[in-house]
C-alpha cells in the first residue's frame, strides 16, 4: 500500500513524514524544500505478530508494511505548472490513497504560505488544483467515449456517468464526494482521477491540544465537518510530538504516551485508518522459520491470498489449513488447537478473515 502525503508548504507535512518513517526528509521553513518525493517504508504495528513471535521464537519477524511518499508542497496554480506543480500531480497519481496534512494550530514563528492559518482555505487550495487536473482528464475521456459510441451504443451509460462527474468537478466538488453504483465504480476504475482517491485528513494540532478537548479547536472541527461531505476520514496528529516519539525505543514510547494521556501514536491511528479506508486486512503465517503478516483486500479468497506469497501457491492451490489467532492463543500451541478440532481445512471458495493463521497446501 502506498500513501502519498500532501499539503501546502509549512503545514508540518515533512516533519510528520520524518516522524513516521525516520527517513530524514529535509524539513525547512520555506516552500519547495521537498522537490523529489521522499519514500519511507513503515512497518505496520500488529500485536498479534508479537504474540506469535513469543510462541515460535522465529528466525524472521516480518510485519506488513506501508510505503509513505512525501510529495512536495502544492501551491495555488499547481495544475497549470506553478511551482513544481505538474511533477507533484504525477506523483499523486501513483499512490493508493492521500494523507492530506492540514495545519490546525497557531504559531507566529512558522510562516504560512497564504498568510494566516485557515484549514478550509488550505484544503480548498489543494482540492481545486486536483479538480482542475481531473477536469482535463474527464473531458478527454468524454470526447473519446463519444467518438467510440458512434459504433457502440452500449457506451451511453459511460458518457452519462462521466458527464455527471464533470458537472460535480466544475461545481468545485471532488469525484469521491459522489455516490456510485457497483457498475459505475467499475467504470471509474480506469479513469485516473486524483480526486477519486480516498483521503485521510491529518489535522496537525498543537502539543497543548493532544490530550485536550478538540471540540474547542475550531480549525480541527471545520476539517471534520468538511470530511463528512466527501466521506473522508480525519486523524488528529501532532507532528512535533510524533517527531519526539520517533526517537524513543518501545518502552520509553509507552511511558511517553502514558504521560501525555493518549493510548497510541498518530502513526498507529493513521495506519488503522488507512487499512479501514482501503478495505484491507492482514492474515498471518507462523512457524519457527518466520512469523509474518500479509496484507490483502477484504473479501479475498484463499487461492488469491496464497498468491500473495508466491504465484505457485495460487496456481497449485489444494487447500488452506486455518486457525483463528484467538483460538491459537487460547490453546497455547498449534498441536493443542488441532487436538481440539480448531484447525480447519478450507477450499478454494473460502474467504480469508482478518487474523486468520494460514498454512497453504499446494502442488505444482
Amino acid at each position: 500500500m502506498k500513501l502519498g502525503i500532501v499539503g501546502l508548504p509549512n503545514v508540518g507535512k515533512s516533519t510528520l513524514f520524518n516522524a513516521l518513517t525516520n527517513a530524514g526528509a529535509q524539513s525547512a521553513n520555506y516552500p519547495f524544500c521537498t522537490i523529489e518525493p521522499n519514500v519511507g517504508v513503515v512497518a505496520v504495528p500488529d500485536s498479534r505478530l508479537d504474540e506469535l513471535a513469543k510462541m515460535y521464537s522465529p528466525e524472521l519477524y516480518t510485519p506488513a508494511v506501508i510505503e509513505f511518499v512525501d510529495i512536495a508542497g502544492l501551491v495555488r496554480g499547481a495544475s497549470k505548472g506553478e511551482g513544481l506543480g505538474n511533477k507533484f500531480l504525477s506523483h499523486i497519481r501513483e499512490v493508493d490513497a492521500i494523507v492530506h496534512v492540514v495545519r490546525c494550530f497557531e504559531n507566529n514563528d512558522i510562516i504560512h504560505v497564504d498568510g494566516g492559518v485557515d484549514p478550509m482555505r488550505d484544503v480548498e487550495t489543494i482540492n481545486l488544483e486536483l479538480i482542475f487536473s481531473d477536469i482535463e482528464i474527464i473531458e478527454r475521456r468524454i470526447d473519446a467515449t463519444k467518438k467510440a459510441m458512434k459504433g457502440d451504443k452500449t457506451l451511453a451509460p459511460k458518457v452519462e456517468l462521466f458527464e455527471r462527474v464533470l458537472k460535480a468537478l466544475e461545481d468545485g466538488k471532488t469525484a469521491r464526494s459522489l455516490d456510485y453504483t457497483e457498475d459505475e465504480a467499475e467504470m471509474m476504475k480506469d479513469v485516473a482521477l486524483l480526486t477519486i482517491k480516498p483521503v485521510i485528513y491529518a489535522a496537525n494540532i498543537s502539543e497543548d491540544d493532544v490530550a485536550g478537548d478538540l471540540s474547542q479547536n475550531s480549525f480541527y472541527q471545520s476539517v471534520v465537518e468538511f470530511a463528512k461531505t466527501e466521506k473522508s476520514e480525519v486523524i488528529p496528529v501532532c507532528a512535533e510530538i510524533e517527531a519526539q516519539i520517533a526517537e524513543l525505543d518501545d518502552e520509553d514510547k509507552e511511558m511517553f504516551l502514558s504521560d501525555l494521556g493518549i493510548e497510541e501514536s498518530g502513526l498507529d491511528r493513521l495506519i488503522k485508518a488507512s487499512y479501514s479506508l482501503l478495505g484491507l486486512i492482514s492474515y498471518l503465517t507462523a512457524g519457527p522459520k518466520e512469523v509474518r503478516a500479509w496484507t490483502i483486500v477484504k473479501g479475498t479468497k484463499a487461492p488469491q491470498a496464497a498468491g500473495k506469497i508466491h504465484s505457485d501457491f495460487e496456481r497449485g492451490f489444494i487447500r488452506a489449513e486455518i486457525v483463528s489467532f484467538d483460538d491459537l492463543m487460547a490453546c497455547g500451541s498449534m498441536n493443542v488447537a488441532k487436538e481440539k478440532g480448531l484447525v480447519r481445512s478450507e477450499g478454494k471458495e473460502y474467504v480469508i478473515a482478518d487474523g486468520d493463521i494460514v498454512l497453504f497446501r499446494f502442488n505444482v
